[in-house]
């Protein structure tokens, strides 16, 4: 595969002469442990279905990483070459990443809940050479639809299967031969390893407005973000990280799977979210640091709650991809007894924003937190022009961790010739340059050349005790061009009906104007396998009445 990581060699010498990309992979990093604290707990990987627990130290996580890369090496993969992985969090998929570094394979995460349409495009367009997936997940069967897939893809060569008990079967053929004491081992370990430049991995965006896109990261471009994310939090080796996001959103891949190595920390691995068994293991095993959504935080504040048994080691919960709710983060601080930080990010260049430790609790809610170091921020408006605080604007960034370009692509990579890429969110700066996402460039309503403001009034709305979802969207009017939509999903067993709504809104003293005229209440909304709202299918069920 040839990777036309494009925007990448404009500002390497510029990243590495301030001292953001140190030209290191993760290879250096888990070489480091290895030779610093080889029987220290790397990761603990924890299947809540079976109860199954595995827990590997440095020394055997590096172990299986050089196994699995001759085991892989073996079976034709190589430099350059893509392997596709649709497996939960655990020791399966952070050990087949760092083995396909090992080599200078690229690895390309999955959903786990990507079906036929989603992955057929996803293994084409990436040209996947071997596709590993669980025989099946969640009461799905995974191993037929692989093979199904697998007929029309010239260029996947191999399936593999974990406990699929086959000829086949991912651990009869990786991890259980000793393949790192062939002879030939050193030779294929050393001859392919990647450079810090080259791309390591491969992860198609969630897809809210339409055609995913493959986006490319190195190992430079990773590690530039994660170094001062850790730093600004102040983690450390002796911190535990629980990743119960997705290891295949960049959430997941980045501060529960990469992240922990570079410190030297240890992870444990949630498989299936549950908030009673993540609270238990967050007592267990002592976890100080975890980051989720706010759907996370608001099941662990309140499992904790209701049982009234605590969490003291846990430090911080970082919340990102939603506004968090006022009453949230005080129920959190109370609860849980953390802080809660509140960050925005994107696939594309990792976290962008977060506020910092010591700042006031109500930055959480009322910001997305300011630029990490190495990132740059501005809000412009349509001509490319700065804007003054508090006034919204088009949000573009320049950072070191942004991404090589969209594979196959670069006429999508929003990027121009100074290095800012246009991110397609809105947002205001404060005098202190924190900024607040106020909306995507494309969700805008305008109605009577009057903008609404979106974000603001769907997070007044998350905050009505019977709403559990909420997403506003325009439908087209002839008088004053577009009107505003609510499409909400209601707590289980509560009533919400325009009434609820208009009342509720008018009692936060919000402009009428700021009102949606329509409001629809259903069952689930259409969203990404990330959990992102597809407000483009709204629009779209909106305009063919479907809704």
């Amino acid at each position: 595969m040839e990777f036309d990581a494009v925007l990448l060699p404009p500002r390497r010498a510029d990243s590495v002469a301030r001292g953001f990309w140190r030209d290191r992979t993760i290879n250096d990093e888990l070489d480091a442990c290895l030779a610093d604290r080889p029987d220290k707990l790397a990761l603990t990987s924890v299947e809540r279905e079976t109860g199954a627990v595995r827990r590997l130290t440095y020394r055997e996580l590096a172990t299986l990483a050089d196994r699995i890369a001759v085991g892989l090496a073996r079976l034709g993969v190589g430099r350059n070459d893509v392997v596709a992985m649709q497996l939960p969090n655990g020791w399966r998929f952070a050990a087949l990443y760092l083995a396909c570094s090992r080599i200078g394979a690229v690895l390309n995460p999955l959903m786990p809940i990507f079906r036929e349409h989603e992955l057929a495009f996803m293994l084409k367009h990436g040209e996947a050479k071997v596709f590993v997936a669980p025989k099946a997940y969640r009461r799905f069967d995974h191993e037929t639809m692989a093979r199904g897939l697998a007929r029309d893809l010239p260029s996947l060569k191999q399936v593999l299967v974990v406990e699929g008990g086959g000829a086949d079967d991912f651990d009869a053929l990786l991890t259980v031969p000793e393949w790192e004491k062939e002879t030939d081992a050193a030779a294929i370990l050393s001859g392919s390893r990647p450079g810090p430049d080259d791309i390591t991995q491969l992860i198609y965006t969630s897809g809210t407005t339409g055609e995913p896109k493959g986006v490319m990261h190195s190992a430079n471009t990773l590690m530039a973000n994660i170094a001062p994310y850790a730093e600004r939090l102040r983690l450390g080796a002796d911190d535990i990280v629980l990743m119960a996001s997705p290891m295949a959103h960049q959430t997941g891949f980045m501060y529960g799977l990469l992240m922990p190595i570079m410190l030297g920390a240890s992870a444990v691995l949630l498989d299936l979210w549950d908030p009673s068994t993540a609270a238990d293991l967050i007592r267990a095993e002592r976890v100080t640091f975890t980051m989720a959504s706010t759907p996370f935080l608001t099941d662990l504040t309140r499992v904790v709650t209701e049982t009234g048994e605590g969490v003291p080691t846990l430090k911080t919960f970082l919340c990102a991809g939603a506004p968090i709710p006022g009453p949230l983060v005080e129920q959190a601080r109370a609860g849980l007894g953390a802080k809660i930080v509140s960050a925005w990010g994107m696939t594309e260049n990792g976290a962008v924003t977060l506020i910092k430790p010591d700042d006031d609790d109500r930055l959480a809610v009322t910001s997305d937190g300011c630029a990490l170091p190495g990132v740059e921020v501005r809000v412009i408006d349509a001509d490319g022009a700065d804007l003054p605080p508090g006034q919204p604007g088009k949000l573009v960034v320049r950072s070191v961790s942004n991404f090589g370009g969209y594979l196959k692509r670069p006429q999508w990579n929003n990027t121009d010739a100074d290095g800012w890429f246009d991110t397609g969110d809105l947002a205001y700066r404060d005098e202190a340059g924190y900024i607040r996402i106020s909306g995507r460039a494309k969700d805008v309503i305008i109605r009577g050349g009057e903008n609404i403001p979106v974000v603001e009034i769907e997070s007044l709305l998350y905050r009505h005790p019977a709403v559990a979802q909420i997403a506003i969207v325009a439908f087209p009017d002839e008088r004053l061009g577009e009107r505003a939509c609510a499409v909400v999903v209601a707590k289980p067993g509560a009533a919400f009906d325009f009434e609820a709504m208009s009342g509720f809104l008018r009692s936060q003293r919000v402009a009428v104007q700021y009102i949606p005229e329509k409001l629809i209440v259903r069952d689930a909304l259409p969203a990404t396998p990330s959990g992102k709202i597809q407000k483009f299918r709204l629009r779209e069920m909106l305009k063919e009445g479907s809704l």
